[in-house]
């Protein structure tokens, strides 16, 4: 999973990349201190593969990752190359979801770059480039097939679906917006539009406003509003507060959310916000060589979850021992869990579930 933090300078963004990464990115009251984009690998706490390990005393424990991408601070006309927008534009591309971080909390200390804090008006500016970026894409996709229409009439098909986008996107709206049937988005899987993306939006509030009701920062319901009716997340942080979490071991990092009256890090809100936003799940392979979580979309079938371990795996299937970790922690063994009938032969149509721990039977 890779996910691209975005947001105009001086709203937190670089810092919080830095707390969920440690990664060291510079981070300075002023624009682009972030020229290339910094990249970090953060693992999935899990606290399954924990549990397992105590179990089998394995060589190696192997977390699901993200990987985080801090892209410069976006100002308005960076889809025309203002503050260098076009490169910050193309590092979009390659994500799977953006993080859009949002800045929520007054005073004067860390200048904005519009002069003022309103959350409705920073979310515009950030969608309107990605939409502006987009709309140029679109219009040569259509070109391309009308063009090709001329000698084969059935590339005319996803014309109809290409204009509805384009129609939103003149409108004002991402392309996420857009309701396709599955033949279309499958047409249309290759074309990267910004504004197709997932979104998590991230309210950056101040430190006194963590531990309160989201509802009481009016910042926040300014947020809340201009998105309503998009299919994203929205989560509350305090970059500042995460920067000091990431200095403290696990058990200081505890201490100090409940001294501050909050029940998780942003970190752990993140991630389960972007597993929820693309319908990710984990499965678990145990035994004494490696204990290990493996990230598949939800209604993955066994066979090609099996390829994502190897592609032998899927190429030779032929079945998938399966126990449902409650199961195996109720029972306390894997043998245990066999003797009662809890571990499942599935075959090739078996849709993985979320904490399935498996051993895949394969042969080529």
């Amino acid at each position: 999973m890779k996910l691209g933090i975005v947001g105009l300078p001086n709203v937190g963004k670089s810092t919080l990349f830095n707390a969920l990464t440690k990664a060291g990115a510079e981070s300075a009251n002023y624009p682009f201190c972030t020229i290339d984009p910094n990249v970090g690998i953060v693992a999935v706490p899990d606290e399954r593969l924990d549990k397992l390990a105590e179990m089998y005393h394995p060589k190696k424990v192997t977390p699901a990752v993200i990987e985080f991408v801090d892209i410069a601070g976006l100002v308005k006309g960076a889809s025309q190359g203002e503050g260098l927008g076009n490169k910050f534009l193309s590092h979009i591309r390659e994500v799977d979801a953006i993080v859009h971080v949002v800045r929520c909390f007054g005073g004067s200390e860390v200048i904005h770059v519009e002069d003022s804090v309103d959350p409705a008006r920073d979310v515009d500016i950030i969608n309107t480039e990605l939409i502006l970026s987009d709309m140029e894409l679109l219009e040569r996709r259509i070109d391309r097939v009308k063009k090709a229409g001329k000698g084969d009439k059935s590339a005319l098909a996803i014309l109809p679906a290409l204009e509805r986008i384009g129609e939103a996107l003149q409108n004002g709206k991402p392309a996420r917006s857009v309701e396709l049937s599955d033949d279309e988005k499958a047409e249309l899987f290759d074309l990267p539009l910004l504004s197709w993306k997932p979104v998590i939006y991230c309210a950056n509030v101040a430190e006194g406003d963590l531990a309160k009701d989201p509802a009481e920062n009016p910042y926040y319901n300014a947020l809340c509003k201009a998105v309503e009716g998009e299919r994203a997340e929205i989560i509350t942080v305090c970059a500042g507060i995460e920067a000091e979490l990431a200095e403290l071991d696990e058990e200081e990092q505890q201490a100090f959310l409940e001294d501050l009256g909050v029940t998780e890090a942003g970190l752990a809100k993140l991630i389960r916000a972007s597993y929820h936003l693309l319908g990710y799940i984990s499965y678990l392979t145990a035994g004494e060589p490696e204990v290990r979580a493996w990230t598949i979309v939800r209604g993955t079938k066994a066979p090609q979850a099996a390829g994502k371990i190897h592609s032998d795996f899927e190429r030779g299937f032929i079945r998938a021992e399966v126990v449902a970790f409650d199961a195996l922690m109720e029972k306390g063994s894997y043998v245990a869990c066999k003797e009662a009938g809890l571990v499942r032969s599935e075959g090739k149509e078996y849709v993985m579930q979320d904490g399935d721990i498996v051993l895949f039977r394969f042969n080529v």
